[in-house]
């Protein structure tokens, strides 16, 4: 069984383990609403006025916006990405772990008029490999931020919940739903076929900026006639400066993953650090013409 499989496939990402199963949360495919609206205009004086936002809905909003700038700056950076795959026993604890060490970036293109998504991963230090241990290859979950993205804006339902201050700062949570039927950035491929996964979960947000600093997104309903039991997943954001030229860019910093099926518990962390910043410049030059 291969668990939440990527539709798109890594260019150059590297495989942790050998037995393992695999989840992905870059399960972005693009989907098209068809249909014909038929109705009369009313007069530009009948329309009604725009619904004020509640200033949770606000912060909603504006995260939408930064989301979609933030699949633009992805591009711009790598880092090193610490990864921790772990087999946890029945007292909650990890019994057996592996650590490996990657360059890692993810490149993102909307050329095709939807947005798709590469991981790359390039090992600079390998784990330690038991090839008696069945171990679970994570990967996407950066990209959970997709649910708040205007590609899957039908996808879920968001209702504000309360405040919640943390170091002097108060966040806007939102708690959001699935809508029944709807695509998923999360799925699980077994036996060839994708089988989506709804996931419920809390987006915190800063509400001047629209910044996500958390999510937390579990499993809606067990999918144990596919041998998945649960999944939770909890990705945290932070701001990350760069300097000549000065620029803040938001990136995640951390991502717990947490998947049970009938017989194993695995939880992996990915730790997201040492950003670094590049940028292209092209240079044409015209050749002169001889006669």
């Amino acid at each position: 069984m291969r668990i939440l499989r990527s539709v798109f496939s890594p260019a150059s990402a590297k495989r942790l383990v050998r037995n393992c199963a695999h989840f992905s949360a870059l399960a972005l495919t693009s989907f098209f609403l068809c249909g014909t609206l038929s109705a009369q205009t009313a007069p530009a004086d009948a329309e009604a006025p725009p619904a004020i936002l509640s200033p949770a809905m606000d912060a909603l909003t504006r995260a939408r916006k930064l989301v979609e700038k933030y699949f633009e700056q992805a591009s711009n950076v790598v880092c090193t990405e610490n990864v921790t795959q772990a087999v946890v026993g029945k007292n909650g604890k990890a019994n057996y772990r592996e650590d490996s060490v990657f360059d890692y970036q993810m490149q993102a293109s909307a050329n095709s008029g939807s947005l798709k998504l590469v991981e790359s991963r390039d090992t600079r230090k390998a784990a330690f490999r038991d090839s008696a241990r069945s171990l679970l290859i994570t990967n996407g979950f950066t990209s959970m931020l997709l649910i708040i993205h205007p590609t899957y804006e039908a996808s879920y339902t968001f209702e504000p919940g309360d405040n919640e201050s943390v170091d002097g700062v108060t966040y806007v949570r939102i708690h959001f739903k699935p809508v029944p039927g709807a695509s998923s950035p999360a799925a699980m491929q077994l036996r060839g076929k994708n089988f989506p996964i709804p996931l419920s979960g809390t987006i915190w947000i800063e509400p001047q900026s629209g910044a996500v600093t958390k999510l937390v997104a579990s499993m809606d309903s067990s999918l144990s006639d596919l041998g998945l039991q649960a999944m939770r997943s909890e990705i945290h954001y932070a701001t990350v400066h760069f300097h000549d030229p000065e620029e803040s860019y938001w990136m995640p910093v951390s991502a717990v993953i947490d998947v049970e099926t009938t017989r194993q518990h695995w939880r992996n962390l990915h730790r997201f650090a040492g950003y670094k910043r590049f940028k292209a410049t092209i240079q044409v030059e015209q050749a002169e013409s001889k006669p």
